[in-house]
């Protein structure tokens, strides 16, 4: 019953009717923590998000998987509880954490009821600040990592992306799966695994969001309990990714009746002025779904796929502006031919006012629903916090999608897309490439 209670929580707390009303407030504990935090007293429920700037980037030379094998094993034992007991302990308290890995970030979240708040918050202390890393649990652990590498080698969409970041990113860890390699992961030992630990979980990296029934008052003191033994620094941040696509078609040979195709080129940051015009096009382009002019010429016209979509990647230290398709060995080169088509119409003729009414629409309705429950919110605060965007983003964003106009999308659509720069990579056997 406690279970079902704490999932119902996590739904309805703040509906997502609210979102433009979320009030947050900038927080700073007597240790010099930081959080942003929205008050939600109405239910005894707390959601907590950190994340942790770096992530798997953060892997030492030869060490590839580190990171990644690291935060798999931080519920797996701290102190005298193995796996098992901290399971049950965390079960006990109703509360619920999660650890993940990116190529930027270690994200973990946590949910809670205010009464057991404070035995939930030195569980997850004792997880982040003193993992016991058992071998045990390593060597089972890395088995299922490994397993996992197995899988993507045999799964065309993952051969495609792992070999179009070796050709976009190169040498940077942004050009080599975070996961690691079957060699490197089999290599790494409990010494990597806490070096690794050392070097990710750190407070000059750290962000913090944190959603419902806790004060102001009460959160500096429960942020310096939690993370005021992490260290103080951790690892150098890699620097930004060397991105230099100049276009062509990579063919990755695989015996399989439908080809799998990915393109980039180069993308635009989170923080460039122009950035919301290409948000906007790109939702015209092949973002929007089934209102998009690549799922109208590619599916809808030709029937060539079931699904082809564009979206552009942010991370930390690149940007790129990407794409994919399947299509059958026989089709696949008539369905890139059609998306280097309509690249290259977007850039010389943008797009339509009713288009961009219609896109604008659909990511200004679609919004609200993004903030269904408060470890969303959460989550978002923390997005914004890495990315640098003011506190009142929420209440602004809708404002900035709205001010785009046919002339920002045409202006945009001819300094960025670049259709004789698309890199593709195909893995099949496509014919007539």
């Amino acid at each position: 019953m406690i279970r079902f209670v704490y999932a119902f929580i996590a739904i309805v707390v703040i509906a997502p009717a609210a979102w433009a009303e979320i009030k947050i407030k900038e927080v700073t504990s007597a240790g010099g923590i930081t959080a942003w935090l929205v008050e939600e007293p109405s239910i005894p429920f707390v959601a907590l998000e950190l994340r942790f700037k770096g992530g798997t980037s953060l892997d030492l030379p030869g060490k590839r998987g580190a990171t990644n094998l690291m935060v798999g094993l931080l519920e797996e034992g701290t102190g005298d509880l193995d796996a098992q007991g901290f399971a049950r302990a965390s079960e006990e308290l109703a509360a619920q954490f999660g650890y993940d890995s990116h190529s930027d970030a270690v994200s973990i979240s946590a949910r809670m009821l205010t009464e057991n708040r404070a035995e939930a918050v030195e569980l997850l202390r004792r997880s982040l600040v003193a993992p016991s890393f058992p071998q045990t649990a390593l060597d089972r652990v890395r088995e299922q990592v490994l397993s996992g590498i197995r899988s993507d080698l045999k799964d065309p969409e993952q051969i495609a992306g792992a070999r179009l970041a070796e050709l976009v990113y190169g040498d940077h860890p942004y050009g080599t799966p975070g996961e690691g390699t079957l060699e490197s992961v089999a290599a790494l030992t409990r010494e990597d695994i806490a070096a690794a630990h050392k070097g990710a979980l750190a407070k000059d990296r750290l962000f913090v969001g944190v959603v419902g029934d806790i004060t102001e008052e009460e959160l500096g003191p429960m942020l310096d309990a939690l993370l005021g033994d992490l260290p103080e620094t951790g690892a150098p941040l890699p620097g930004p990714a060397d991105v230099a696509i100049t276009g062509g078609i990579d063919v990755v040979d695989y015996d399989t009746p439908q080809s799998v195709a990915l393109w980039a080129q180069n993308g635009i940051d989170r923080n460039d002025p122009d950035f919301f015009p290409a948000y906007v096009l790109n939702t015209i382009l092949g973002g929007g779904g089934f209102e998009s002019r690549l799922m109208t010429e590619v599916r809808e016209k030709r029937g060539l796929t079931y699904g082809v979509y564009s979206y552009l990647v942010l991370r930390d230290l690149a940007n790129v502006y990407m794409g994919s398709v399947s299509s059958a060995n026989d089709r696949v080169a008539q369905s890139v031919s059609v998306v280097k088509d309509e690249w290259a119409r977007m850039a010389n003729e943008g797009a339509t006012a009713e288009e961009v009414d219609k896109a604008k629409a659909l990511l200004t309705g679609a919004y609200p629903l993004r903030f269904d429950g408060n470890g969303a919110i959460a989550q978002i605060m923390v997005s914004m916090q890495m990315d640098g965007m003011p506190i009142d983003y929420i209440a602004t964003r809708n404002d900035k999608v709205n001010a785009v106009t046919p002339e920002d999308i045409a202006r945009v659509a001819g300094e960025l897309l670049d259709s004789d720069a698309l890199q593709f990579v195909i893995v099949g056997q496509p014919e007539g490439l």
